[in-house]
């Protein structure tokens, strides 16, 4: 087993030895300590450890039933579940299905109920008791945790089948609340997928116009407010994202984070920059503390996506409330550079007036004018060109915020909306948001928990029954997430791709056909006018 943080050496070199003290056990004259010859000189003074970053990481056991494996890991206190989470997964060497369910659990203890921890609170929020040792958390599939120890679990079979739980995903699309009360009081857990849809019961109240009585049913009834449907969402991503104001202020009352990611670690409010509309939901994200900066696997922030869609209400919101206006994407592209690419004329003057920087250059080297001139956008290239410093309107207002909550206080003050330009209305929700056809099969046995133990022998948890694969088909994987990772090259750049987003291409043979001037002309002025990942083929 490893050492502590602090080395046995360490600690020895930095604690001085005591007056009198020698580095052997017995003296050789058997003189009495103290009565050697003394120094004056100062003592040195010990280390002060407690800036050091080894020195502050806490030491936990995990154990991972799925994987009948137990390890022994170091944590940052001041990091969040969701990176402990990760880092929990980094070490694994079989993967996982449905990973982003897999949580963190604390069993019952020292008079605690056992429960899941919150992805979005820091670890140091979750005291932990030393008394019988190095703390113990369980990595496992999140299922409902029962308050009651004497459970039927013949009954429980029963309510856990393909008929019932088709049944109950149909009280929730109807809004049937109390046939919803009834199940859930006979012990139905609400965590799981509709085969056909993929999506949670939780993630599809969120969907619904009357939402609230539903959604707060659901999770009194033991769903997890942070389970996510198949596609990778939580109910808050979803409700952003079909603008349904009650959804997300229904969710945040109960406790929701407006931080929790998606499979490509979006967050709600960067959905809400996509699908533009009305911009109740962004302001009410935003006055609840969301962050912004998160960006995509091509660098796009949160101000890219409003600019390239042409949400310039949003855009506004976004930029009082801090955003960051000559953020970078991949490309070395600003938001500026994309309004003039897709000739977005609101969002142009809603950055120019707010002090965007008109003469940064990207990659390429080229101006904002530069690329509006390039695209064929010359009216809006003159209006950059023209646009002068003193034309800059700061804000004058501040921005402002709900108070913190605390555990157990779920009453949420309603923001000041801001009405300063119009957005598009046109919800163009993007092929990669759209949910696949085709799923994977769930196991509709049933589930006994204790509150110590939060399933029995019949597991849920897709990972329990997954079948040996091709050993041909794991070799270059890495175990890290749902499906592992695999080496790819996209734009003349090599790494490591969520297997999902990698295609196994035969090298092409050398085409000897001599390639055209005109061609050749083409595929030079395409890659000198536009940057590596935003080119003119993009959707818009």
């Amino acid at each position: 087993m490893s050492h502590s943080p602090a080395s046995s050496e360490d600690e020895q070199r930095s604690v001085p030895n005591y007056p009198g003290e020698t580095d052997s056990d017995s003296s050789g004259d058997g003189d009495p300590p103290g009565a050697g010859p003394t120094s004056d000189a100062p003592l040195p003074k010990p280390r002060d450890r407690s800036t050091e970053p080894d020195f502050r990481m806490m030491v936990f056991r995990i154990g991972i039933p799925d994987l009948q494996q137990t390890k022994c890991l170091r944590f940052n206190p001041d990091a969040s579940i969701w990176v402990a989470k990760q880092q929990v997964l980094c070490t694994l060497n079989e993967s996982l299905k449905d990973v982003l369910n897999y949580g963190l659990f604390q069993p019952a203890t020292n008079g605690r109920d056992a429960k899941f921890l919150n992805e979005e609170k820091l670890l140091r929020e979750y005291p932990q008791s030393f008394e019988k040792g190095v703390p113990y958390l369980e990595f496992r599939y999140k299922t409902r945790v029962y308050k009651q120890t004497n459970l039927d679990e013949k009954q429980l079979g029963k309510l856990h089948t393909k008929a019932s739980l088709k049944k109950f995903f149909e009280y929730v699309q109807h809004g049937s609340v109390d046939k919803m009360l009834k199940l859930l009081d006979k012990g139905l857990d609400p965590n799981y997928h509709d085969a056909e849809t993929g999506e949670v019961p939780l993630t599809l109240s969120a969907q619904l116009e009357n939402c609230s009585d539903v959604i707060r049913v659901l999770c009194l009834g033991g769903a997890h407010i942070d389970f996510r449907a198949r596609d990778g969402m939580t109910a808050l991503h979803k409700a952003a994202i079909t603008r349904n104001y009650n959804g997300v202020l229904t969710l945040l009352e109960l406790g929701a984070s407006p931080n929790y990611k998606d499979r490509r670690a979006l967050t709600p409010l960067y959905h809400t920059a996509i699908v533009g509309g009305d911009t109740s939901c962004c302001e009410l994200l935003l006055y609840n503390r969301a962050q912004i900066g998160y960006a995509d696997e091509n660098g796009w922030q949160e101000i890219h996506q409003a600019c390239h869609h042409g949400h310039a209400q949003h855009l506004e919101i976004l930029l009082f409330y801090g955003a960051e206006i000559n953020s970078l994407n991949a490309s070395g592209n600003t938001a500026l550079h994309l309004c003039a690419l897709y000739n977005r004329d609101s969002c142009t003057r809603v950055l120019l007036y707010r002090g965007a920087n008109k003469d940064m250059k990207n990659n390429n080297q080229q101006t904002s004018f530069q690329v509006a001139i390039i695209a064929g956008n010359f009216e809006l290239g003159e209006f950059i060109k023209n646009h002068k410093d003193s034309d800059v309107v700061p804000f004058k207002e501040t921005p402002t915020y709900a108070p913190q909550r605390r555990e157990g206080h779920h009453s949420l003050s309603l923001p000041h909306m801001l009405q300063r330009s119009s957005s598009d209305n046109n919800l163009n929700i993007p092929e990669w948001l759209s949910f696949p056809t085709s799923q994977a099969p769930r196991n509709p046995n049933g589930t006994l928990r204790s509150v110590s133990n939060p399933r029995g022998g019949r597991s849920r948890s897709p990972s329990r029954s997954r079948q040996a694969e091709d050993p041909k088909k794991q070799r270059g994987r890495l175990s890290v997430g749902e499906g592992g990772f695999w080496e790819g090259t996209v734009k003349g750049r090599t790494g490591w791709f969520p297997a999902e987003n990698v295609e196994e291409i035969p090298n092409k043979p050398q085409d000897s056909k001599h390639e055209s001037r005109t061609e050749k002309a083409k595929r030079l002025f395409r890659h000198y006018t536009v940057g590596s990942y935003d080119s003119f083929d993009a959707p818009r």
